[in-house]
């Protein structure tokens, strides 16, 4: 099925199983809390060599010799790979984000340049330390991210009207410069795999998202064709951006497995997973905002700086919301793309908005305090009707909604918001909000599903769920449009014999591979209509048995039937304007003496379409609320100004929310169908709820001590900086 009309007529709302859209539990969640479900580094393969990736201690340079002969001396070492082919290479035209630098020339701290293969873990790792090996370095020192120090490099720019005129005049005018650290994906699994090569077949565990075009990136960078691989990924402890694509430890067991004729198991330590995949760059941005009496924008200017290494294409897309979030008729949007030696800059859970949008909401919520409007009302006024530049009508727009839910529920007061209102003992109290944007995203999907003669279902892609629900999901959409209870339906993901589905990423897993588990549904209901002798229209399944009382048992005779749904984007895409919105309403406390900030409430209230499964989708809003946190007070990479190395490489010096961080979240659905955004009428989620959470905070930080923080992390230390003198 290619989509280029509005699915208006979705047969989801006229099945009678009643499962769609229900809050299931996981149906994994068993397996993963009683350890049971495998992932990739703990498969029981016989025979199985350990690999440790050896790694530069420099930031530029080039490695001019690896003494493996003292390698091979040490007890149990089995080999010193140093392949140029260890860094894996992108596919072209796929997705992927495997970084393009080889690994006898170093581009930073932390890359991997070789792999040691022995016996066991620990002989492999004392093996790596005692490697002698020398480099020729071009400089040690690290290149900072610095505007004034850098010559950056133009990767996007659009203007409309005249800003700068539309600043001049404006009665009310923002210009402010927010700046934001790098992140780190911070996965709770390690990348890790286990590769076996028999001669003609590889077969890798690994812990990818988007096995689709893994494959095709594995197979460049081993010079192997897609046949002659398989990977498996069927269950993946969290990725969030950093398992796009094949990392080192994926290329680097399987070069080693095709050389030894043993498979290898290569798992990365947490240290080496923040060293050397893939970071959120850091941001410097500049917002332009310009309003007229009433807080109507005239003009809307966003311009950003970002990073990345030498040669790689991928810039954060920071500026992905602010195409069409606000109006504004004079425009100007611009992102230039400065070239420093630290790791892959890459996609980072909600890549763009998720850093982009707390800084346009801080900029809105400064010209709400300097019109004299509401910051509910302000944003309110401003949401435009259609895209602000193209024209182009939006699918679907729950902003408004979602902003008056979630005032509603919040108690969000329209009063005045004279920072410095209310203190306890130490502590300042104060409230703030921001909306959330997030582009929607839709993509190719292939999936099986096969209606057993048994009355069971089984659907099969090569989909991953990296802990967001996509086992249950898939297995409600089948059980809706086939009759089945959720428990009749066996949902097989994570290997590429299947169909290739979309991959998880981009929050279009649900409603890409879910479109094809639809259509392929679809297929079987006219099989099942023609077999019972009535229009498909008029067919109606419940739980396994049609609506003249015959069970599917009865009507199948011994047989299976199978159908294979493909599903792909189509001119549609041109047509619409597709987007997730939402906002955020928070309360703070910042302790007057130390800066200190807690979140004490949150509400986030989320448009994203249809809901497939109530519990799930909570779960997704909940984690990005969360990351939200993170965003705001704890999460920061900090480089090492001499050699450029990576100073926090752990969970304990990487501050990711914690339980004691973060209050009961509230969630409010704001649900919708949006024809346009899939046949499902579903949309993304997963990353939607990072989309300007940082944001609210910081505005409930300025309200609650005064303290206007324009550098995200808001840690102790730029709070007392910015609170103002007693």
């Amino acid at each position: 099925m290619e989509q280029d009309q509005p699915a208006t007529d979705c047969k989801l709302d006229q099945m009678s199983q009643g499962i769609i859209g229900k809050p299931i539990s996981r149906s994994e969640g068993f397996a993963k809390v009683t350890g049971t479900a495998p992932y990739a580094a703990e498969y029981p393969i016989e025979n199985c060599l350990e690999g440790v990736l050896v790694t530069a201690p420099i930031a530029r340079g080039k490695v001019t010799s690896i003494d493996v002969d003292a390698g091979l001396e040490m007890d149990g070492v089995i080999a010193v790979v140093e392949d140029e082919r260890m860094i894996a290479r992108p596919a072209q035209g796929t997705a992927g984000e495997a970084p393009v630098q080889q690994p006898r020339q170093v581009c930073y701290w932390g890359q991997p340049i070789a792999l040691v293969v022995a016996e066991t873990f620990e002989q492999a790792r004392d093996a790596t330390k005692h490697l002698a090996i020398t480099f020729d370095a071009d400089d040690l020192k690290d290149v900072p991210f610095d505007p004034h120090q850098v010559e950056p490099e133009s990767q996007e720019s659009s203007s409309q009207g005249d800003l700068a005129k539309a600043m001049n005049d404006a009665p009310h005018s923002i210009d402010a410069h927010i700046t934001t650290t790098g992140h780190a994906s911070a996965a709770m699994e390690p990348h890790s795999a286990i590769a076996e090569w028999d001669g003609n077949m590889l077969t890798v565990h690994s812990s990818l998202q988007m096995l689709n075009y893994n494959i095709a990136e594995l197979a460049d960078s081993l010079d192997l064709k897609e046949d002659e691989i398989r990977l498996v990924s069927r269950y993946v402890g969290g990725g969030f951006g950093s398992k796009l694509g094949v990392s080192e430890e994926t290329v680097a067991a399987s070069i080693a497995a095709m050389k030894l004729n043993r498979p290898v198991r290569v798992v990365m330590s947490r240290q080496q997973v923040f060293q050397c995949i893939m970071r959120r760059s850091e941001t410097s941005q500049r917002l332009r905002l310009a309003a007229d009496n009433d807080g109507g924008l005239t003009g809307f200017g966003h311009q950003a700086l970002v990073s990345n290494l030498p040669g790689e294409s991928f810039a954060e897309p920071v500026l992905q919301s602010s195409h069409f979030l606000y109006g504004g008729e004079n425009r100007l949007l611009e992102m230039d793309v400065a070239r420093i030696h630290r790791m892959t800059a890459g996609s980072v859970r909600a890549p763009g908005e998720a850093v982009g949008m707390p800084a346009l909401e801080v900029a809105m919520d400064m010209l709400a305090e300097e019109s004299g409007v509401d910051p509910v009302e302000l944003r309110l006024r401003n949401i435009p009707e259609s895209h602000p530049i193209k024209g182009t009508p939006f699918s679907s727009h729950r902003l408004a909604e979602c902003l008056k839910q979630g005032a509603r529920q919040f108690g969000w007061d329209g009063g005045s918001r004279q920072p410095r209102h209310t203190r306890e003992g130490e502590w300042w109290i104060g409230t703030g909000m921001a909306s959330a944007a997030r582009v929607h995203n839709i993509s190719e999907a292939k999936a099986r599903v096969t209606i057993k003669a048994d009355g069971t279902a089984v659907v099969e892609t090569d989909m991953t769920d990296i802990g967001t629900g996509t086992y249950t999901i898939l297995g409600q959409i089948a059980g809706e449009m086939l009759g089945l209870p959720r428990d009749k339906v066996l949902v097989e993901l994570g290997d590429t014999q299947f169909p290739r589905g979309s991959g998880s990423g981009g929050s279009w897993g649900a409603s890409s591979v879910g479109s094809a588990v639809f259509v392929a549904c679809e297929a079987l209901r006219k099989s099942l209509a023609e077999r019972a002798g009535v229009a498909e229209d008029k067919l109606k399944l419940k739980d396994g048995a049609i609506q003249n009382g015959v069970s599917l048992v009865d009507l199948l005779e011994g047989e299976d039937l199978s159908e294979e749904g493909h599903y792909e984007p189509g001119d549609i895409d041109d047509d619409y304007v597709a987007a997730s919105f939402g906002a955020y309403f928070t309360q703070v406390r910042v302790n007057h003496f130390t800066g200190e900030t807690r979140v004490e409430r949150m509400t986030g209230a989320f448009g994203f379409g249809r809901v497939l499964n109530e519990t799930t989708a909570r779960s997704q809003c909940i984690g990005g609320m969360t990351w939200s946190i993170g965003a705001a007070l704890t999460e920061a990479l900090h480089f090492d100004p001499v050699d450029g190395h990576l100073v926090n490489c752990d969970l304990a010096e990487y501050h990711v929310p914690v339980h004691r961080d973060v209050p009961d979240l509230q969630v409010i659905m704001v649900e919708e169908r949006d024809p346009a955004a899939s046949p499902i009428q579903a949309k993304g989620v997963g990353e939607l709820g990072v989309c300007g959470g940082a944001g609210a905070i910081a505005n409930a930080i300025y309200n609650a001590c005064g303290a206007r923080v324009m550098e995200f992390p808001m840690t102790p230390d730029k709070v007392m900086a910015r609170m103002p003198d007693d």
